[in-house]
This record gives structure tokens, sequence and C-alpha cells, in this order.
């Protein structure tokens, strides 16, 4: 492993440059503002009449048109979302200037080809290991969110250099950037967010539900035991992994953990994850998703309101409305 700290970092390679940031929602706000606290020229490039224009604007930054934002900009950042970086690359790309870095926080789109750079970009991913939320309250406290690094084109011979700069602005280098490549990047966070963040945990969490309220058990006390109690054990395993969760909860439910763990996650569960990576790894995820963008995503669509329409929801909407700390 090869983790990057402020003392690698040269902040010279970004004197006097301007850097442009493509769109401004969770992560687009908290790097925009970073940055421009560390000191350096930040631009938006947005689209004007959006909340996210006047957003920037009531935020003190400077808002130009994409294609007028790029102009003169030492690094293009795209944080839009995946399937609509296609299309403003080639829309900006002409504005672009030669030996510009473009800069990602997530492989998907230069992975799977979808934005092809020119030869005499570099390209590289600074990617925080944490919300955009997270990344600002961070910084702001004097501490920084985890990066990866990885270099996909370094034309200019000094890309990971200027990566690295970029990285320190926001306030990763603080905690450390660890090298990568954006297929490690890519493939390792879709199978994170499907396997286990969001397609695992979610399921895992309605089908306990499920089960408890099939066995004639209260959905409110159901969504407590199942939903509400979960934040307790991330947390737990997020500062201090298996061994401070184990420290903190009970011995009965340790014992419980760990003679009733694996009869859930099973041997077919560990099939299903490898079946996951495999979709990952040879494209088929991301031709699926690409094609259900195009086609209007109504099986999106169809999925997301389904989960919308859980009873789990409406019970946790109605118990959460009782705890006034959640809505601050």
């Amino acid at each position: 492993m090869q983790m990057y700290s402020e003392a690698d970092v040269d902040h010279s390679c970004l004197a006097d440059s301007q850097i442009t940031i493509l769109g401004y929602g969770s992560q687009g706000r908290a790097h925009a503002l970073n940055l421009k606290d560390s000191g350096f020229n930040v631009v938006m490039g947005l689209r004007s009449g959006g909340a996210s224009w006047s957003n920037a604007k009531a935020d003190g930054l400077t808002v130009l048109e994409p294609n007028e934002a790029v102009k003169g900009a030492k690094i293009v950042m795209f944080l839009t979302p995946d399937m609509v970086q296609k299309a403003l690359y080639e829309s900006v790309v002409d504005d672009i200037e030669q030996g510009a870095t473009l800069m990602f926080a997530h492989g998907f789109a230069v992975y799977y080809k979808q934005v092809q750079p020119r030869s005499d970009l570099d390209v590289s991913l600074i990617a925080p290991k944490g919300p955009g939320g997270l990344v600002r309250r961070q910084y702001e406290e004097g501490h920084g969110v985890p990066c990866l690094v990885a270099i996909h084109q370094d034309s200019s011979g000094d890309a990971l250099k200027i990566a690295l700069a970029y990285a320190s602005g926001i306030g990763g280098a603080r905690a450390g950037v660890i090298a990568t490549t954006f297929a490690e990047e890519t493939e390792t966070d879709l199978f994170g967010e499907q396997a286990v963040l969001c397609g695992g945990a979610t399921e895992l969490i309605v089908a306990g539900f499920e089960t408890l309220v099939e066995a004639g058990y209260q959905p409110e006390v159901a969504y407590y035991e199942v939903m509400h109690e979960l934040k307790l054990i991330v947390d737990l395993l997020h500062e201090g992994g298996l061994k401070k969760m184990h420290k903190f909860i009970s011995d009965t439910a340790a014992w419980g953990d760990m003679i009733s763990g694996p009869r859930v996650v099973d041997s077919a569960s560990r099939a299903a994850m490898k079946e996951i990576l495999n979709d990952i790894q040879d494209g088929t995820f991301a031709r699926n998703w690409v094609a259900e963008n195009e086609n209007g995503m109504p099986e999106f669509k169809r999925l997301m309101q389904e989960d919308l329409d859980h009873p789990i929801e409406k019970v946790g909407a109605d118990l959460r409305g009782r705890m006034d700390w959640l809505q601050d």
C-alpha cells in the first residue's frame, strides 16, 4: 500500500491556478468550499437558473456556465452524477485548455469508457471515502476524510503531483491518500454499494422487519430493533472496528452475533456476492445501467417506488417524526 500525507504534497504546482468544479451537489459543495478556504481560485461550472447556481452564489463562489467555467482552468473536476458526465464532457471538451487535468471523484465514466479523454489531458481521480457533508465538516474542524488517488493518463508527467495538491486542498491529505487505480476504485466502490452498504444492508433490514412482523410482533418494535438501533452498531464499527463493537455490546449480543451471523450470510450469500462482483468486473452492470438510463429509467423508477411504498417506510416516518433531534 502506498499512502501519501501532507509531507508528500507540493502545493506550488497549483499556485495561481484556476480549479473548475462541475456540479454542486454534496461533494461539489464540499470540494469547492474546502478548496476556496485553502486559498485556491475556485470557479463553479453550473447551468444558470437552477438551484445549484443560486446556492453556489449564496456561498460566495464564482459561478459561470460550464463552457465558460472550464476556460483557463488547470483542473476540471467532474462532480456530477455518473450518467451525466459523458454528455457534459462532450459539451465542454473543446473549451478545456491544452494540458489541463480532468479529475473525477469516481472512476465509472472513464473506466467504462463513457468519457474518453483527449490525449493531451492528464486524467486523475481523487475520491474521498465519505459523503460531502462529512468532507466539509471534517475540514472545518481541522481534520480530513481519507481519499483515494489514481492516475489514468499522465500526459504532463505531473498528474500525481497535481492530484495530491487537490487532495490536500479538500483536507484529504490530513487523513491520508491511498494510491489505487481507476479499475480498483470503480469495482470496489460499486461492489461495496451493491453487496454491503446499500443493497445488502437495506435488504437485510427489510427482511428482518418482515420476519418479525409476519411472526406477530408490533411493526414499531420491529422497526426499532432492525432499523433504528443499526446506527449504534455502525458507529461502533466505524470508530473501532469489530473490536470496539464487541467491547460495547453485551456478551449475549456478541454470542448471538458469532453463532447466527454466518447463518444469514452463508455460502449462498457469498456466492451471490461473487456474482455481483463478476457483473461489475465484466461490465454487465455498467452496460445495463447505461441502457436503463437511455431508456428513461422505467425499472429504476418502479423499484424505487416499491422501496418507498414498503410498510417499514410508513412506520419509520411516524416514529422518526416523534424524535425531533433527528430533524436537526
